[in-house]
């Protein structure tokens, strides 16, 4: 029977019933590390922590005349160091049923358990991380999940910043390390420690914390009393603690900050949890970066979403089937339509019918990858109304898949009713030019319906316009632009009447006008120059009781035009030759605010006025020609 109870591999004891152990072999020897002498006759809870509640648990298991098997219990060996083993255990009984012998055969599975700890711990730490939503409320679970699943008793965060998130490159050597988390299990009283905690702070290479930050390696303590930390290691040992270990949260070279963690027991160094720990740092680091990154981008979105909503244009994102994924305020305010509304409608159900088939091929261009200039658009408001817009739409690609469109649009709908009631007014002008055709042209056009022409000479041509006429257009509405433009052009006109000369032509800004035209005065050329000096008044005029900074660039060609009437009908009034040319050349490469002549001009002109040579400009056809500023009348 000795030979067989020497030669079991499991550790075996036997006790007598009030706990007392009578018999040991070699494996619980070597596995508790005390000699047979110094375990004969001692109490079994010299080895097993809670021998209470296995004695318990065997005196049930004795009753129900059943055999206990793995019972797992925490045991010690002689240095103190914990062991869990899984005992079997069976009772040797007299014949008057009372209890005599218990026979343990234990087997030690703390590796196992350990395994089975940090491969939980590990899982658990991935699921917070992949679930929180911030750093925040990750870090708090991190800590409890580490106590919880590898038997620690309390963890701590530690950085030199606010919370932990705000990078720190380098050595590091002037940062502030403070403790900003904490947790605890409640089998420790530990308020006065974490008080001292909460106001200690570290330099780098000092204390636990420090000299974790400044390494970047993991360190273990095995008694946190031998540490030589004298503001906290008598307060840790006070509560209970002693075994502690550390490790940096590092991304690359980058550190982030350091996590404590301390035991009640005295621990020897464990490589393989310092190792995992290390690893488990770095997963925690690309967390933190990660949400640093998804912040920034949140942050970035939501300016863009506040200056959107501000913007004045219409701004939309549609998904490739044509729902609506954003709109912006004036989206919503121009077209009439809700959030709840919008939600449930497609793009193609707001575009005008006229559009619909042009708009539908450039949304299937702009998924393909097209890149599209300018677009032009109408959609229906709520309320049946047809909005014009023009503007810009590009698409989102991911993976090389087109995810969203986004068009940013302007509205233009007062612009071009703007733009149609000077074309109106255009063709009402152009219309009326027959009321300068002298009798005898018009009796000729009722005889002879062929096209005539007639050459006239010694004619004044002056062409004028607004300088900077397209970006005023842009910045105020298109009712605003109708109100001055006719405010200015009507005070031309009355200049016209007044010296004897004849409106041409009205495009936009563009004004024509010609002296000698079928009138009898000789004087054309000098009435071009007064009328064209008082224009530039009335300009100024206008800019002080309107409040406008408007200027004039005007220009003025003297020789020979030609004239045809070419539609009885329309009567159609057109101008042609080399005087309208260069009259339009000498407008058009003038100065603002300034009125340029030619030579011809400034010959028959330059007894009568001052003049200011100006120099050569280019004349398509022409070559080089000669200009001069006219200053005034003397």
């Amino acid at each position: 029977m000795e030979q067989v109870i020497t030669s079991i591999a499991d550790a075996l004891l036997v006790t007598s019933n009030a706990g007392k152990i009578k018999k040991v072999n070699r494996a619980a020897q070597e596995l508790f590390g005390f000699r047979e002498e110094e375990l004969i006759n001692q109490p079994i809870s010299l080895i097993i922590d809670n021998d209470q509640v296995l004695i318990e648990a065997i005196y049930q298991h004795s009753y129900l005349k059943q055999k206990l098997q793995n019972l797992e219990v925490v045991c010690r060996t002689k240095t103190r160091e914990k062991l869990l083993i899984a005992f079997s255990c069976s009772v040797i009984a007299k014949k008057t049923e009372e209890l005599e012998d218990i026979v343990y055969i234990g087997r030690d599975i703390t590796a196992w358990q350990r395994r089975e700890q940090r491969t939980s711990a590990q899982y658990a730490i991935t699921r917070i991380l992949s679930e929180s939503q911030n750093v925040k409320q990750g870090i708090p679970q991190i800590l409890q999940s580490i106590c919880q699943n590898l038997g620690w008793d309390l963890g701590e965060l530690w950085t030199p910043s606010q919370y932990i998130g705000t990078s720190v490159q380098g050595d590091s050597l002037n940062a502030v390390l403070r403790c900003v988390e904490i947790w605890s299990s409640r089998l420790i009283s530990g308020r006065e420690f974490k008080a001292i905690t909460w106001q200690t702070t570290y330099a780098p290479g000092i204390g636990l914390p420090g000299r974790i930050w400044i390494r970047r390696l993991p360190l273990w303590i095995k008694d946190i009393t031998e540490d030589g930390d004298k503001r906290r290691s008598l307060p840790a040992a006070e509560t209970g603690l002693h075994a502690a270990f550390g490790f940096p949260i590092l991304d690359d070279s980058e550190i982030l900050g350091v996590m404590v963690f301390f035991n009640r027991d005295i621990l020897p160094k464990d490589k393989d949890l310092l190792q995992m720990m290390g690893s488990i740092g770095s997963q925690i680091a690309q967390f933190i970066k990660r949400k640093q990154a998804e912040d920034a981008l949140v942050e970035s979105e939501e300016r863009y979403r506040d200056l959107f909503e501000n913007a004045n244009d219409l701004i939309q994102s549609v998904n490739p089937s044509g729902h609506f994924l954003y709109v912006n305020r004036a989206w919503r305010e121009t077209l009439g339509y809700s959030e709840t509304e919008i939600a449930n409608m497609n793009l193609f159900d707001i575009i005008h019918p006229d559009f619909k088939q042009h708009c539908l091929q450039r949304f299937y261009r702009v998924l393909s990858g097209e890149k599209l200039g300018q677009v032009k658009a109408a959609f229906v408001t709520k309320d049946g109304q047809t909005i014009f817009l023009e503007g810009n739409i590009n698409c989102k690609f991911v993976e090389g898949h087109p995810v969203a469109t986004r068009g940013i649009f302007r509205n233009v709908t007062q612009r071009l009713a703007a733009e149609k009631a000077l074309r109106h007014q255009q063709e009402e002008t152009e219309r009326l030019l027959l009321n300068i055709l002298p009798a005898a042209i018009s009796q000729e056009l009722k005889e002879e319906p062929a096209s005539i022409s007639e050459d006239f000479a010694d004619i004044t041509v002056l062409f004028a316009d607004i300088v900077g006429f397209k970006e005023i257009a842009a910045s105020i509405s298109a009712i605003q632009l109708v109100n001055l433009l006719n405010s200015i052009l009507s005070a031309f006109d009355r200049l016209t009447q007044q010296h004897g000369l004849r409106r041409i032509k009205t495009i936009n800004d563009a004004y024509m006008v010609v002296g000698g035209l079928h009138t009898r005065r000789l004087d054309h050329a000098q009435a071009i120059a007064l009328m064209a000096l008082d224009m530039q008044t009335a300009i100024a005029l206008f800019n002080t009781d309107n409040n406008q900074n408007f200027s004039t660039r005007i220009g003025i060609h003297t020789g020979s035009v030609a004239t045809r009437v070419i539609d009885l009908n329309e009567f159609t009034y057109n101008i042609w030759g080399d005087t309208v040319n260069i009259a339009s050349c000498i407008e058009s490469q003038g100065v603002a605010g300034k009125i340029q002549v030619t030579e011809d001009t400034y010959k028959c002109l330059c007894n009568e006025f001052f003049f200011e040579k100006q120099g050569e400009i280019e004349v398509k056809d022409k070559g080089k020609i000669t200009t001069y500023l006219l200053i005034g009348r003397k």
